[in-house]
């Protein structure tokens, strides 16, 4: 039987940085494939240039050939992708809020009733036919089993019933042949999952290929036929889904080559012994949850000990990011928080930053930078306002005023330190690279001198060279001054090179904490929600 779909040597570059490198694979009709892989192991980007999305062809296009129900093609956009029977349904929503249930699955496919009008005036005043755009919705609707009101609108819908918007609207186009699923299952329930899971098994029992894209390895190993793995950019193996288990896929997930893994185990050996004790805890967290869109932490316990690089990992939209960002007081949270034995005041982040705590955000744009300021306004600012830090005394301290020597002291002094590269302590940060404004950030947070530092996504979009400088430079600074680092991050590699333990968060909650010096796999398992006694106690045997 001749695949519906075959991908040969596909590459994709984004400005001289590789993605994906010569990725070859077939689907069958009625197979479903299972893609996974680590955060920006090149899953998205693959999938984008299957359904022609717009920043492929505006970034020079890409290498390989698709070749789709027995003709080669060249997508010039995503409508001829729909038009050829390729549906997919992505991560984030694409719905109307204002608009119903059934408004939105047949939207750009609405039933017409003419008129005699029609004749004269043309097609523009056609009318809605409602009753068969009702009935085209329920049939739709039906082949998921679940409840979904066509008439509720999707505002007051709850996230799980938006999700199966999303795949009735795939479901209900004409001649589809090939969906694909990005995280289907990530803001679904339980029962809401498995329920999903029995409907994509009748579409495939019907002929159509699936590709279900999932950090959910459990469910790969249940539902799919075979399951193709992705690192860095590269197709690491392609095999049947029966008989394989999750720490499998999970240690080919996350696996490196023999270079990189000495190199970080080299590093990890050189690093030595977390600082603190046992009973030395800066930071004691208890029942914690956040409210943070994407990142819901649902309930957290950690014990931070002082002196320590502590990491938090897991895969993409786990929580890993609300930890921070809640105790920080950047979105709205709850639980006990103690800092240094005393409660620390939720959804007040001047609190946090009383306390002796900074924080570096995964937003640099959005929140850690000043982007119309220079880089010395930017770097001391913080510190300015909370420590009166960089300002000068009038009248007897009756008026503050900052001392822009000071400032200008301080930025040279970063600049040097984190190998800025800039024009000058003036140029403003929005003129910065990504990886440069990372550097500001840092800076910005260093000149607080805190006594607890949290850093997300510290080397988030910036190159090798700057994610050496920055990851050096955390090093150094935790070492030099004995502040407490605790670092999220989504590079595994990076945790391991730098942190002293790691904590791995699954669906808004600690799934374990290993050393770094735990074999990969281990980290594998806990990523994939399972096996956190198996992992944890293998890595007490081997300590």
């Amino acid at each position: 039987m001749e695949p519906i779909l075959s991908l040969r040597g596909i590459g994709k570059t984004f400005f001289a940085n590789r993605v994906l490198a010569d990725v070859s694979f077939d689907v069958a009709p009625g197979e479903i494939v299972g893609l996974v892989g680590e955060n920006g192991a090149g899953k998205s980007t693959l999938m984008k240039i299957l359904f022609a999305m717009p920043e492929i062809a505006e970034t020079g296009g890409f290498e390989g050939t698709i070749r789709f129900a027995g003709q080669d093609v060249a997508f010039r956009n995503s409508f001829d992708a729909l038009d050829a029977g390729i549906g997919m349904v992505h991560q984030e929503f694409s719905l109307i809020p204002g608009f119903t249930t059934t408004e939105n699955i047949l939207l750009n496919r609405e039933s017409v009733q003419g008129s005699f009008l029609v004749d004269i005036f043309g097609p523009r005043i056609n009318t809605l036919d409602r009753a068969a755009m009702d009935a085209r919705s329920r049939k739709a609707i039906a082949k998921l089993g679940v409840a979904l009101d066509p008439d509720m609108l999707i505002r007051e819908m709850p996230v799980g019933h938006k999700q199966f918007t999303e795949i009735a609207r795939e479901l209900c186009r004409e001649h589809v042949k090939l969906i694909v699923l990005d995280e289907p299952t990530a803001v679904l329930t339980e029962s809401e999952a498995e329920v999903l899971l029995g409907t994509l098994r009748l579409l495939a029992r019907e002929g159509i290929a699936i590709i279900f894209i999932s950090h959910r390895l459990r469910e790969v190993v249940e539902l799919c036929d075979r399951v193709v793995v992705l690192r860095d950019g590269h197709k690491i193996n392609d095999f049947p889904a029966a008989g394989t288990s999750i720490k499998a896929i999970a240690a080919l997930m996350v696996g490196r080559s023999a270079e990189a893994q000495a190199r970080v185990d080299a590093e990890s050996a050189a690093r030595g012994q977390v600082h603190g004790g046992a009973d030395d805890t800066i930071l004691a967290v208890d029942g914690l949850w956040v409210d943070m869109p994407g990142e819901t932490v649902r309930q957290v316990n950690l014990a931070v000990q002082r002196g320590e690089i502590l990491g938090i990992g897991g895969l993409a939209g786990q929580g890993k990011l609300g930890i921070a960002n809640g105790i920080m007081g950047l979105a709205p949270a709850g639980g006990t928080v103690l800092l240094n034995g005393v409660p620390l005041p939720l959804n007040t982040p001047r609190a946090a930053l009383d306390r002796s705590m900074a924080f570096v955000s995964e937003d640099r744009r959005g929140v850690g930078l000043l982007l119309d300021e220079g880089i010395d306004w930017n770097i001391a600012f913080t510190a300015m306002q909370v420590q009166d830090k960089y300002v000068k005394p009038l009248l007897g301290g009756l008026l503050k005023w900052r001392s822009d020597a000071a400032m200008v002291q301080l930025a040279e002094e970063y600049i040097r330190l984190l190998e800025i590269k800039c024009t000058g302590p003036k140029q403003r940060a929005g003129a910065l690279s990504g990886g440069n404004q990372q550097k500001v950030c840092l800076a910005k947070a260093f000149a607080l001198r805190p006594e607890l530092l949290f850093v997300s996504e510290p080397t988030r979009g910036i190159d090798i060279g700057a994610k050496h400088v920055v990851l050096e430079t955390l090093k150094r600074y935790n070492q030099e001054y004995g502040t407490t680092i605790v670092m999220v991050s989504s590079e595994l590699e990076e945790l391991r090179s730098i942190c002293d333990r790691i904590a791995i968060v699954y669906e808004g909650r600690i799934e374990g904490i290993l050393p770094h010096t735990a074999p990969l796999e281990q980290f594998g398992i806990l990523m994939a929600g399972a096996g956190r006694d198996e992992a944890t106690a293998a890595a007490g045997r081997e300590s």
